[in-house]
Order: structure tokens, then C-alpha cells, then sequence
């Protein structure tokens, strides 16, 4: 901004001001709005009281099969309806979702009487001190034990922990007499399942899909100036999920207080147009809520800042809107539209290439000159091109979507939202070269969106996993026809604002693919929904089954296919599977859809166990991991040579064929691209999947270089694989594959040179498979343009004799959230990584600092991961240390092993 505009708008504000009174920011964030974080200090009870009847959402069918060992892509089936009873809580709970639902003459009506206010858990008087005192974010189960047994209530489906049961919450509120006038609402950003909320002994209404944020509005219930109570149950079904859900309050929590005239609930929406270098438009819609008992007339002000990254706060102003005058009614919603141009805008875009600048608007509301409210809302200003022949252009510029999948929990620490775990998790994602992300198959935490925006990452966020049809006896069937309209938009209404978010999803494999077009109607349903909501972006939901000529496909603004396009069972290798066989179907869709973008949703779901290797290898490009080939039913291994699969999947190397045929394709979203808890395919009496590019405890697994050898073709980088350290099969044939971002590789084994080969078309790595193995040293030399590249050596090592500790960061924040991730690696005398080897590590702390969980990327190890001791695994293990609040000084984390010199690392909280 030059001088003379800055100076301009200095101009319009001082003038603002004058016209109607503004006051400055640090006064009218106390005097208008407060949103207060209230996740310290709760108590945790598992169980209900003994005798307690009639706090259930709703009646549930009876499981018979309880068996979660299938195959991912196996069909889903109809749907099981029961009668709901008047015992239950659901004719409550109804109406909490009202506000989402458009038709008002479907508004649910909340009967008369006030279930629960006779249980003790709910009353005021309750005395709970003896139960668990807990913070949030909190995931009841992810401390364990694990369930160890065949035929467990729980089993690997759903991450082998103890998410089942009921748990209450409790917290007194400080609600002060000064806020007797305040409108006072309770927003939780995640309750894992089948949320009931009393306040002071009084049912306020809930929330059943674990997932979505919602909020209700305590005001009727609260005693401003007296104690205040909160007490919310959560009931989490087994059988309700393909994956690990987490229990409890895993998401933060807030009070937010404001005036009866307000923003409505995420009631702004920001979109951008006209833009260029020099100019752009920016629409500001602002949905008003009169809560008062009188109409309203009410002016709007909206201010643009830029956002200062750095600072995580508002920078300089660049433009203010003219006021608008609305009239309220009392008891409606009105709304506000304005567009306000700026010049020289500075755009959101995906990292490298571009960068992801964002925006703050600041919305004042003034009633009678006086200000009302005050609510800041995050954009950024981007356009999105969705051709379909040059894939996705950002800002006119083509970005080739380079994307995984990911789960939403966090490892070791389940599925508790924390922010610097996930930023982590994004960070070495960026490392690999990914662009972006596909969220599956549910809503995340806000925040992990406020990380893909200032980070740079395209998102596609998604909602459902099944609509009518079930998947597991239990899942969001059940709650579908009542909620799905209210999940909906209220998932786009939360997400909407997020420039990172270019395309939302609606559905993930859901059974209406096979009904015809009884099952593209509830698509179009779902379509319509989310296009009322937000018609600036497409919507799609991606396909398994569903082929070109089906009504299904038809519905979608894009394209998205999980593993059509490479093919499904259809090479030799899985000639023997039962189940979807498809051939590669990406030039079917085009030639039907020639105007879709198309995207692969889900590729690969190649398999493995980082540092394993299995002999013999496939000769093939791809092939089904089984007891006999690929994997080791005993140590519960699937081979690290990148080549294994699900039975529906494809190794890397024929995905990337498959897309490099076919270059109309926009791109892929890796499955997965951590390992996430539960569906451990193939091996169902692990804990964890298989199926990620980096495993649960963070650490990267050959496929890693695979995929980076092709996401950054200007990384200089060459990766030898297996380890070197094979005392068993001296004079065996054990083959050595290199993946390298250049286009040849010379191979030497002590000294002598191996051959040297080059990369051929639709060829993605290069293979000794002859080499017998003799101790020594491996040594790669790539060359790229016929110039020298990288190098890279891999020797046989001796036993491990030390441990080295390495921490991610070692200052960290004394907030009582910041974590500080320290990984131990075993070394020999030399200083050289032991890669086969899995000595136990005892680990200690010292200081204001916690041990909160240890790991090593084992699917199938069953211990604790609060657990102080944890085998290394494959040479690595992993410490997670987290701060604690308003303590500062040093952390001294000591790892010892049994014939090791103690080793320790020091970690400074500030």
C-alpha cells in the first residue's frame, strides 16, 4: 500500500468515527463480545448412575455381527430402522438443529417436561470431586488398555481402545451479574457421540454426530451472578465406526457472550471476484440475529485488514465498507450485503508456488449509534479454475493436485485436537512435496483449517461416510433422515470463510452408488444443500462403484473416483480376489463427463510396515499383500518394499502410469497419507492401519521417497532401500530398489559398480533384483541430464551400543498444549543408524514438562501409549513431552536401554 491510500484510509475511518461513534478495538472486544475458552477444569465420570433409565438419543437395533476383519470396499448394505420410544431423549435433542433447517414448517418442537433433571449427574448440588479431574481437548480411551483378545467388544476396526460406553462431563460456569442482559451460548466444537447438555439441572438440547461443531443457546437456563452448572453425556456405540472415532469432549470448547442483537451463528460469508494484479471485489455477506424482545434497526461496518502471520493478529486496514442500515425483526435473522473493492490485492495461494496471504474483516453492528457487536472473519482472496483438460488452476496459474487423505486423529494421542500435533503432521507432509489435503471422511477441528490456510494447503473437506445405507451396524444410518439437512449446512456454514477449502464432499463410498437412481436423488438432495450454501465452489462425492453410465455419477460438479481410475482388481496379481473389479475407467469418465474435472479421491492404499522387508519380492509393479507373499502374519509385517497392497489397491508405481496416461486428470489424494488408528488392514488384530505414507508415530517409511522423488522433481535426492544389515542371507539374492528425483542411478556394492540404469516411461523406480547380499556398503550416484545429482550410501552396521535423542523443537511454549516430539534412534559405535533392531527404552522427566504418550509405528504393538517404556521398532521409537502451564525452565528427558549409556536431551519451555 502506498502512502497516499494508507493515508485515505486514515481519512475514512477517523470520519467512520465520527458518524457513528466507533470505539477503539481493545474496548469493544470486552464491551460486545467475549468468546471464552472454557476447556480447564472439568470432571470425567465413565458410566451413568446405577438405576438411570431414559437418557438415550434413540433405540438402536441389535448387532448380531460384530465382525469389523472386511474388506474396505465391500458393499454397503440397507439400512436398519427401528421405532423410537418415549424414553428416549431424541424429541429434546430435535430441535437444537433447527436453526440449520430451511423449510420452517419442519422446525421441531420441543415437548413439555424436562428428561434428566432427576438424575444426579445433571443437579447442581452433585458432588463431583471425586471424579477424574480433566482438561480439554480429551479422548477418553487413547490411554487404553488395548483389547488384546480375538473376539473383542472392540476390535482392530475401531483402534482395539475403550471408546465405547457412556461419559459425563461436568463444569461450574462463572456467569457474572453483568451479564444478565448478555445472550449466552455454549459452542463445542466436537463431542464423540450423542451429545446431551443440562444446564442447572435443565436439558438443553444436544448434538448426535460426533463430528459436526454445534452450538446451544444457555441464556434461558443460567443464573447471572449465581453458580452455574454444566453437565454433558456422551454415549458412543461400538460398531459405529470403519476407524477410530475417539471418546469424549475431543474438540475445544467455548462461552461465547454477546449482546441479544449479534452476528448470527458463523454468520458471515466472504467470497471474491474481479480479481486481478492491480483490483479486486470481496462480497461481504452478514447474517444479523435479534435475540431482543423489539424490531431493530441496525447499522453495518465492515473493515478489511491484512493478516499478519507472524504476529497471528490483524495487520494494517486496507479498506472500510460504507455503513448499511438493516431493519431486525425480533426473534429473526436479517442479513447485509456489500462489496467492497480494494486494490493491489495480495492472493491465497497453494505453497511453493504461490503464497497463502489471508485477510480479516472486522463487522461492526451499531444499534442507535451505539456499537452492538463486533466479529472478525479470516478469507483469503483467490480464484479457482476447474478445467477439464488443465486440471486446477489457482489465480489462473495450473496447480497439479499432488494430496492425501487424512484421518483425524493425532496417533499417540488420539483423537484430542492439538494444534502443534497437527501442524507437525502438515509439516512433514510439506516435506514430501503434498499440496493437499482430502479430510476423512468427516469435519475437522476448525483449527487444523486456520493451519491449511496459513500453511498453503488446497483442501477438499468432507462430511459423510454413509448416508442410508450402513457400513457398520451403527454408524450416521441410524441419524441420517433426521440430521442430515442440519450436518450439512452447518458444516458449510462453519468452513465456508476458508480459502484453503476448494471443493466440499458430500459423500465418501456410500451405498447409494448401487441403488440407481433412488441413490442419486438423496445425492441431489445432499448436492442441493450444499450449493444453497455455498455456490462459489463445487461439490462432489466420490465413487468406488458407480461408472460413467450411471445416474449416480451425473449429479457432481467434479469428478472424483477412489482407485477407478488406476483400476480395481483388474491385474493379474489380483486376478484371484473377490469383490469391485474395474478396469482403469479414467478415459470413460472423460469422454462421458467432458466438461468435469476429474480427480482421484483415494489412490494407492498401498501397504506396509516401515523398515520391514519380505522375501521373495514381486517381480510386478503391484501386487495384494497376503500370509504368503507381501506379509508376515506372525510379526503382523507387511513388506517395505512399496510394492503391496489392500486387495481393492494399487502399489505407487501403477498409479503414477495410470495418471501419466492420462494427463486431462487433475491429480490424486494419496490414501493415506499418515497412518491413522484402527482398520489395520490386513491384519485386524492390530491397532493401526497400514496404509500410510508415514506411520503413526510420524516416522517416514520408503514409500516417503517414492512419492517425493516425484512431488519434487527439484529436490536433489536418491533413497536406497532395504537396510544393509542381513547376516542371514549372506550370498541370497536380495534385491536393492532406488528411488531418485533424477533420471538414472549408478549402483555400487563395495566398490564395484552394479550397472548403471535409466528411468524408461511409466517407470518410477529402478531395480537391482539380482543383488546377492554381502556385507559392506551400497552406494547410489544419480545423475540427472547426464550432470551428477545426489548420492546417497547404506552400510552394514554393528550392534546398537548408543541411543540418540533428537527433538522436533527444542524450545516450546509453557501454555500447557505446546508439545515438543523427540525421537530416539539407535546407533552403533560409529554413529550409524541400527536398523534391525528393537531394544526397549525406558524413558523419564525432569522439570515443568509431561510425558504424554511414546510410540514407534508399530501397528501391532498393543502396549499403553502412556506407557514409560516402549520397544524401539525397526531402530526408532518416539517420546511425545508436553509443557505445563505457566511453568518455565528446562525439561530434561532421559532415555535408558538395557546395555546403553543413558542418554538425555534438554527441552526449554518459555
Amino acid at each position: 500500500m502506498n502512502y497516499k491510500s494508507l493515508f485515505v484510509n486514515i481519512l475514512l475511518a477517523g470520519a467512520l468515527i465520527i458518524c457513528v461513534g466507533l470505539v477503539p478495538f481493545s474496548v469493544v472486544s470486552q464491551s460486545s463480545r467475549q468468546r471464552i475458552s472454557i476447556n480447564q477444569s472439568w470432571y470425567f465420570l465413565k458410566g451413568d448412575p446405577s438405576g438411570t433409565k431414559g437418557l438415550s438419543y434413540d433405540v438402536r437395533p441389535d448387532v448380531t455381527d460384530r465382525n469389523d476383519n472386511v474388506v474396505a470396499d465391500t458393499k454397503p448394505t440397507e439400512g436398519v430402522t427401528v421405532s423410537s420410544a418415549d424414553t428416549v431423549l431424541k424429541k429434546w435433542i430435535l430441535p437444537s438443529a433447527n436453526e440449520f433447517i430451511k423449510d420452517i414448517s419442519k422446525h421441531h418442537r420441543r415437548p413439555t417436561g424436562n428428561p434428566g433433571a432427576d438424575v444426579a449427574f445433571t443437579q447442581t448440588n452433585f458432588n463431583d470431586s471425586e471424579w477424574e479431574k480433566i482438561d480439554l481437548p480429551h479422548d477418553w480411551a487413547i490411554d487404553g488398555p488395548f483389547y488384546t483378545e480375538a473376539n473383542a467388544i472392540v476390535g482392530g476396526g475401531m483402534g482395539r481402545l475403550p471408546v465405547q460406553g457412556i461419559g459425563w462431563y461436568r463444569k461450574k460456569l462463572n456467569i457474572t451479574a453483568s451479564d444478565k442482559d448478555k445472550t449466552i451460548y455454549l459452542d463445542i466444537d466436537g463431542a464423540m457421540s450423542y451429545a446431551s447438555v443440562w444446564c442447572n439441572g435443565n436439558l438443553v438440547g444436544g448434538w448426535p454426530y460426533g463430528y459436526n461443531s454445534f452450538r446451544l443457546d444457555l441464556t434461558p437456563y443460567v443464573n447471572p451472578g449465581g453458580e452455574n452448572q454444566i453437565a454433558i453425556r456422551l454415549d458412543n456405540p461400538t460398531n459405529s465406526a470403519r476407524w477410530y472415532p475417539g471418546g469424549g469432549i475431543y474438540r475445544n470448547v467455548w462461552l461465547t457472550k454477546v449482546n441479544p442483537v449479534h452476528v448470527a451463528h458463523w454468520g458471515t460469508f466472504i467470497t471474491t471476484k474481479n480479481i486481478s494484479a492491480s483490483a479486486a471485489t470481496i462480497d461481504v455477506t452478514v447474517q444479523i440475529e435479534n435475540k431482543s424482545t423489539g424490531n431493530q434497526n441496525i447499522q453495518v461496518v465492515t473493515e478489511l485488514f491484512l493478516f499478519d502471520a507472524k504476529l497471528n493478529r490483524k495487520g494494517y486496514k486496507i479498506a472500510v465498507s460504507s455503513p448499511s442500515t438493516v431493519s431486525v425483526k425480533a426473534g429473526t435473522v436479517n442479513k447485509v450485503e456489500k462489496s467492497i473493492s480494494i486494490k493491489n490485492p495480495l492472493l491465497w495461494g497453494p505453497r511453493p508456488a504461490q503464497k497463502p496471504n489471508l485477510y480479516v474483516a472486522v463487522t461492526r453492528l451499531y444499534a442507535n449509534g451505539k456499537l452492538v457487536d463486533e466479529y472478525e472473519t479470516q478469507f483469503g482472496i483467490r480464484s479457482l479454475t476447474f478445467d477439464p483438460v488443465k486440471g486446477l488452476l489457482v489465480n489462473g496459474k495450473p496447480v497439479r493436485i499432488q494430496g492425501v487423505n487424512q484421518h483425524h486423529d493425532l496417533g499417540a494421542l488420539g483423537a484430542a485436537f492439538n494444534t502443534r500435533a497437527a501442524e507437525r503432521q502438515l509439516e512433514i507432509l510439506r516435506e514430501l512435496g503434498c499440496n493437499a489435503i482430502r479430510l476423512a471422511h468427516n469435519p475437522p477441528a476448525p483449527e487444523l483449517l486456520e493451519l491449511t490456510d496459513r500453511m498453503g494447503f488446497l483442501v477438499i473437506d468432507e462430511i459423510f461416510d454413509s448416508w442410508e445405507r450402513k457400513k457398520t451396524p451403527l454408524d450416521f444410518h441410524l441419524i441420517f433422515k433426521d440430521w442430515y439437512e442440519a450436518d450439512t449446512r452447518s458444516f458449510i456454514r462453519r468452513d465456508r470463510n476458508h480459502p484453503s477449502i476448494i471443493a466440499w464432499s458430500y459423500g465418501n463410498e456410500v451405498g447409494e452408488q448401487y441403488t440407481g437412481d433412488t441413490g442419486a436423488i438423496v445425492s441431489k438432495k445432499l448436492y442441493d444443500i450444499v450449493k444453497e450454501e455455498d455456490p462459489t465452489r463445487p461439490a462432489t462425492a466420490s465413487m468406488n462403484y458407480a461408472k460413467p453410465d450411471m445416474p449416480f455419477a451425473a449429479v457432481m460438479d467434479i469428478i472424483s473416483l477412489n482407485y477407478q481410475g488406476e483400476g480395481i482388481r483388474d491385474a493379474p496379481a489380483y486376478a484371484h480376489l473377490r469383490g469391485i473389479r474395474t478396469s482403469p475407467l479414467y478415459p470413460a469418465f472423460h469422454q462421458k463427463f467432458p466438461e468435469k474435472l476429474i480427480v482421484s479421491s483415494e489412490t494407492a492404499s498401498a501397504l506396509s510396515t516401515r523398515g520391514s522387508y519380505i522375501f521373495p519380492v514381486t517381480k510386478g509393479n503391484s501386487a495384494p499383500v497376503s500370509d504368503s507373499t507381501g506379509g508376515d502374519p506372525v510379526n503382523k509385517y507387511v513388506s517395505a518394499y512399496e510394492l503391496y497392497t489392500a486387495q481393492f489397491g494399487a502399489s505407487p508405481d501403477k498409479v503414477f502410469a495410470s495418471q501419466d496416461k492420462h494427463p486431462f486428470v487433475a491429480g490424486e489424494f494419496v490414501w493415506s497419507g499418515w497412518d491413522y488408528l484402527g482398520e489395520p488392514t490386513p491384519y485386524y488384530s492390530a491397532r493401526s492401519s497400514y496404509c500410510g505414507i508415514i506411520d503413526l508415530a510420524g516416522f517416514k517409511k520408503d514409500r516417503f521417497y517414492l512419492y517425493q522423488s516425484r512431488w519434487r522433481p527439484n529436490l536433489p535426492m536418491v533413497h536406497i532401500l532395504p537396510h544393509w544389515n542381513w547376516p542371514d542371507r549372506i550370498g541370497h539374492i536380495t534385491p536393492v530398489h532406488i528411488f531418485t528425483s533424477a533420471d538414472e542411478v549408478e549402483l555400487f556394492l563395495n566398490g564395484r559398480s552394479l550397472g548403471r540404469k535409466k528411468k524408461v516411461a511409466f517407470e518410477y523406480r529402478l531395480r537391482w533384483d539380482e543383488v546377492k547380499y554381502e556385507p559392506g556398503v551400497l552406494k547410489a550416484i544419480a545423475y540427472k541430464g547426464g550432470k551428477k545429482w545426489a548420492e546417497e550410501t547404506m552400510q552394514t552396521t554393528g550392534t546398537a551400543s548408543q541411543l540418540k535423542l533428537t527433538a522436533d523443537r527444542n524450545t516450546i511454549i509453557a501454555d500447557g498444549d505446546d508439545l515438543s516430539f523427540i525421537t530416539v534412534k539407535l546407533q552403533d559405535k560409529n554413529g550409524l543408524f541400527v536398523a534391525d533392531t528393537n531394544n526397549k527404552i525406558s524413558f523419564s522427566i525432569e522439570g515443568p514438562g509431561e510425558i504424554v504418550a511414546t510410540d514407534n509405528g508399530d501397528p501391532a504393538d498393543l502396549v499403553s501409549f502412556a506407557s514409560k517404556e516402549r520397544k524401539a521398532y525397526f531402530g526408532l521409537a518416539l517420546v511425545i513431552v508436553r509443557s505445563v502451564k505457566g511453568k518455565h525452565g528446562i525439561i530434561k528427558i532421559k532415555a535408558s536401554s538395557q546395555g546403553l549409556k543413558p542418554t538425555v536431551i534438554q527441552i526449554n519451555s518459555k
